[in-house]
């Protein structure tokens, strides 16, 4: 039940490129509260931010014109490598959006859910098949990297990227930051301190 005063205060933990930590995953699910300028908020603080890596929108009543700004603010960071859109009001106006993006700008992004959308099948594959390829490139061009995070016990990050890393906090370090609307209901969401 978070609106557009809460998207206010979340920017707010998304810094800009260079500046302090700040969130590297966050969940804003089932928030049917927050409007298209709460959203365009969000999708500009992502777009500067150097730390968010997981981004879950699934739920919300995004449609077309907002996923528009979200895919810009994909194309804009560096680190984001997973974006849930599932069940967001989607059509394959957005998809064919999101593909250009894929197709035509490098990005970090390496999962995309688009599940529960009025998006063809088609148009979802074409996507998913342009992430791999670029997980595959990276693969690739690891090579001796990967050699040498193999023998100092750890496995090389392209194929961490399959993993669930992103969803179990592995650092010490990290510490859980928990926000909660006036209803109740929280925010979960992880930044380094």
């Amino acid at each position: 039940m978070l609106g557009d005063e809460a998207i206010n205060l979340i920017c707010g933990l998304l810094p800009p490129d260079g500046a302090k930590s700040g969130l590297k995953e966050l969940t804003l699910s089932a928030n049917p509260g927050i409007t298209p300028k709460g959203w365009s908020r969000l999708a500009i603080a992502v777009a500067h931010s150097s730390q968010v890596r997981v981004l879950n929108l699934d739920y919300n009543p995004l449609g077309d014109h907002v996923a528009a700004m979200l895919a810009v603010a994909v194309a804009s960071s560096r680190t984001l490598e997973v974006l849930d859109l599932e069940g967001t009001g989607l059509t394959n106006q957005s998809a064919q959006t999101l593909l250009d993006m894929v197709e035509n700008y490098p990005t970090a992004l390496r999962s995309l859910v688009l599940a529960e959308n009025s998006i063809s099948p088609e148009l979802q594959q074409q996507i998913c098949d342009l992430l791999s390829e670029g997980e595959e490139e990276e693969e690739v061009a690891g090579g001796a990297g990967d050699t040498q995070e193999r023998e100092r016990g750890r496995e090389p990050a392209a194929h961490q990227r399959g993993s669930s890393s992103w969803m179990c906090p592995s650092d010490p370090s990290s510490q859980m930051v928990l926000m909660t609307s006036g209803l109740g209901d929280s925010l979960l969401a992880e930044t380094e301190m």
